[in-house]
């Protein structure tokens, strides 16, 4: 049986925490950054987890994580 691969673009956005849970970067901070808040830009810092709906799939691109 050949080995499964690992989707190459989520294996670049998504990485396993010890715990198991999924955590991602957060959308929106890449460019057009002037008329976006600097409250919101800093909301925008930093990772948070996958969604439990969406977690599913994730592991599924990534079956060796």
């Amino acid at each position: 049986m050949p080995k499964m691969k690992t989707k190459s673009g989520a294996k670049k956005r998504f990485s396993i925490r010890a715990g198991g849970s999924i955590k991602r970067s957060q959308a929106f901070k890449r460019h057009i950054l002037t008329k976006k808040t600097t409250k919101n830009k800093r909301h925008l810092r930093g990772v948070v987890g996958v969604h439990e709906s969406d977690a599913a799939a994730v592991r599924a691109m990534m079956p060796y994580a």
